[in-house]
C-alpha cells in the first residue's frame, strides 16, 4: 500500500510541475502560445495514443516490472525534459507522457490481483487521492523552487519522487521489480468477452469519457471563468482551482467508505448530482464559486476512484482487466484531451461562458448515463 501511494506522487505532479513556470518556460525556450499549449496538452494526449501499448507491455512484461519501467521513465523523463532546449523540453514530456501511461493501466491491475475484493477499494482510494496530493504539492512547491533555483532545478525536483518509489517499489515487489514476467493466462484476443460484456465496456467507457472531459474542462478553463464572470485576481481565481484539486482527495477517500454501506450504482448517482452542481451552480450563482468548486472536487476526485474499481471489478481475469483498462482509459482521455480546445474555441466564437458550461453539463449527463448502465452489474462488497 505504502508502495502504490509513493507511485501515485509520480503519475500526475511531473506535468502540473510545468504549469507555476510556463512564463519562465516560454520566455526561455522562445514557445509561442500554441506550442505551450503543446506542452502542456502532450500528457493527455499519451494516456490516450499509448494506452494499447501500456496494456501490451504490462501483459507482455508482467505488472511489476512494468512500474519499474514507469518509475524508470519517470525519471528519464524529468532529467530529459529540464536539460535542453525546446524539442528537447517536448521529447522529455513526450517520454513522461508514455511511462506514466503505462502506470495509468498496470496499477489497477496490480491492485486487483493483490488485495481481497474487500480491500480493492481501500487501495484504489489511496492511490487517486494520492494522485491529487502529489498535484497539490507539485504545484505549491515549484513555483518557490523556481524564484530560488530556476525553472529547470525546481521541475526537475520531481526526480525526487520517482527515486523514493522505486526504491520501496523494488522491497515490495522483490525480484519480479527486475525481471519481465509475462501474465499467465489466456490470450484476451482469443476469449472476447459476450456481448454483455462489451456493452459493460462501452457503457463504462462512456461514462470515463464523461469524466475526464468535464475534468479537464474545468482544470483548464475555471480561473478564467471567474476572473471574466467576477473579476477576480488572478490569486483569487486560482484559489478556486486549488479547491477543485484538493477536495480530489476526500472524494478519492470517501468513495470505497460509501460502497461498503450502497450499491455502486447509488454511489455513482451521487458523484453524478454532485458534479451537475459545477456547471449549474457557475451558471446561476457563480458567486458560490468556492462551494461548487469544493463540491467538484469531491466529485471529480470520487468519479475516477469509481471508475478504476469498477474496471477491476467487472473484469473476468487480469488479462482482460488490462485490456478493458486500455479501452476505457484510451478512448476517455481522447475525450478529456479535447476538452480544453473545444470549450476555449466555444467561448471564442460567442464571447460568453454560457456555451463551456453547458458542454460540461452534457459532458457530466454522459458520466451519469455511463455509471447507471455499467456499475449496476457490480456486486455489493461488504
Amino acid at each position: 500500500m505504502i508502495a502504490i501511494g509513493l507511485i501515485a506522487l509520480n503519475m500526475r505532479g511531473p506535468f502540473v510541475a510545468v504549469a507555476p513556470v510556463v512564463g519562465d518556460m516560454q520566455r526561455d525556450l522562445g514557445f509561442s502560445p500554441v506550442e505551450i499549449g503543446f506542452l502542456t496538452g502532450i500528457p493527455v494526449l499519451c494516456f490516450a495514443l499509448a494506452a494499447p501499448l501500456a496494456s501490451l507491455t504490462g501483459r507482455k512484461l508482467g505488472p511489476e516490472f512494468a512500474i519499474t519501467l514507469t518509475l524508470l521513465g519517470v525519471l528519464a523523463g524529468v532529467v530529459v525534459r529540464s536539460a535542453g532546449g525546446g524539442a528537447v523540453v517536448m521529447l522529455g514530456t513526450v517520454i513522461l507522457g508514455i511511462a506514466i501511461t503505462i502506470g495509468n493501466i498496470v496499477v489497477p491491475l496490480i491492485i486487483r490481483r493483490d488485495f481481497s475484493p474487500a480491500q480493492q477499494g481501500a487501495a484504489m482510494g489511496t492511490y487517486t487521492a494520492t494522485l491529487n496530493i502529489g498535484s497539490f504539492v507539485t504545484s505549491m512547491v515549484t513555483a518557490p523552487l523556481a524564484e530560488l533555483l530556476g525553472w529547470r532545478p525546481a521541475i526537475a525536483a520531481c526526480a525526487l519522487f520517482a527515486l523514493a518509489a522505486g526504491a520501496v517499489w523494488v522491497v515490495a515487489a522483490g525480484r519480479s521489480s527486475l525481471r519481465a514476467e509475462p501474465i499467465p493466462g489466456v490470450d484476451p484476443d482469443r476469449t472476447a468477452g459476450r456481448p454483455a460484456s462489451r456493452w459493460i465496456t462501452v457503457a463504462l467507457t462512456a461514462g470515463f469519457a464523461g469524466q475526464a472531459f468535464s475534468y479537464y474542462g474545468v482544470t483548464a478553463w475555471l480561473p478564467s471563468l471567474l476572473g471574466d464572470e467576477l473579476g477576480l485576481a488572478p490569486a483569487a481565481a486560482g484559489a478556486g482551482s486549488s479547491l477543485f484539486q484538493i477536495l480530489a482527495i476526500a472524494g478519492g477517500l470517501g468513495v470505497p467508505l460509501a460502497a461498503r454501506f450502497a450499491s455502486t450504482t447509488a454511489v455513482g448517482l451521487t458523484l453524478g448530482a454532485l458534479w451537475l452542481t459545477v456547471p449549474l451552480g457557475l451558471l446561476f450563482a457563480p458567486e458560490l464559486w468556492w462551494l461548487w468548486s469544493s463540491i467538484g472536487g469531491v466529485a471529480q476526485g470520487g468519479g475516477i476512484t469509481l471508475i478504476f474499481l469498477a474496471i477491476i471489478r467487472l473484469a473476468r481475469d487480469q488479462a482482460s482487466a488490462g485490456r478493458m483498462s486500455a479501452v476505457v482509459q484510451g478512448a476517455g482521455y481522447c475525450f478529456g484531451a479535447a476538452a480544453p480546445t473545444l470549450l476555449g474555441y466555444v467561448h471564442g466564437v460567442s464571447g460568453s461562458w454560457t456555451g463551456p458550461l453547458l458542454m460540461i453539463l452534457g459532458s457530466v449527463g454522459l458520466f451519469i448515463v455511463g455509471c447507471a448502465l455499467s456499475l449496476r452489474h457490480i456486486p455489493k462488497t461488504h
